[in-house]
């Protein structure tokens, strides 16, 4: 049984998808995530002339990656409210790691599937999806435009359940449904420590005071320390 101020075990397992630019399959645990990164020629019709790139991101559970079937949004013909939050969060977070105008007129386009969900995914799939988009732009000569690292995970405070108690990094599901507060956390960092890109915590079951704000904040910023020394050994 892990610590509490452990992370899942992790894999990071690059080459995945042949035909992506870069990808990376994130293993958090039970919570797998595959991430591809695709880029193209060619930016929105926005900024067209205007000498610099785009990136963009796109995420999505597949029907089986919950414990009872969900239907693909494709199906309902519209995406629910928390896709398209989530996809926001990935798509702004890794744009903190790269120099758009370094791309020239392209668009990395990252996508994230969820094969299996047990909590964290958003922030499993912002920790693969950096992996990928360096493989892409390592492939296309344009490793000059990736200027940070970005990596994301969650944090809580459970109060509840036979588990583990108090301060948990890298929340599964059951840990995050008992969870007090919660939070996710987006860190980055272009070599020296690590700087907050977001901090989104919640108050589930009670209201929470700045002294345990810091401390999810603390413990977090260390759970991301390790996990960006995992992306740097997955890019050798």
């Amino acid at each position: 049984m892990r610590g509490a101020e452990e992370l899942r075990p992790l894999q990071l397992e690059t080459g995945v998808q042949l035909h992506a630019n870069g990808s990376c399959l994130v293993k958090l645990g039970r919570t797998h995530v595959l991430c591809a990164a695709s880029l193209e020629a060619k930016v929105p019709g926005w900024m067209k002339g205007r000498g610099t790139g785009w990136l963009t991101a796109e995420y999505g559970m597949l029907p089986a990656a919950t414990h009872s079937r969900t239907d693909r949004e494709a199906a309902k013909g519209k995406q629910q409210g928390r896709t398209v939050e989530i996809q926001r969060l990935i798509g702004r977070s890794l744009r903190q790691a790269v120099d758009l105008g370094a791309l020239g007129e392209r668009t990395l386009t990252v996508d994230c599937d969820v094969l299996n969900a047990d909590g964290g995914t958003r922030c499993a799939a912002i920790t693969g999806a950096w992996v990928a988009v360096a493989l892409a732009l390592r492939g296309c000569g344009l490793e000059a435009a990736l200027v940070r690292q970005v990596v994301a995970v969650s944090v809580g405070l459970v109060e509840a359940g036979e588990g583990r108690r108090g301060l948990v990094l890298d929340l599964e599901y059951e840990e995050d449904h008992l969870a007090a507060v919660d939070t996710n956390l987006v860190a980055a960092r272009a070599g020296g420590a690590a700087e907050l890109v977001e901090f989104q915590a919640t108050g589930e079951g009670r209201p929470f005071t700045r002294a345990e704000a810091g401390a999810l904040m603390d413990l977090g910023l260390a759970g991301c320390d390790r996990l960006m020394a995992a992306q740097r050994a997955a890019l050798g």
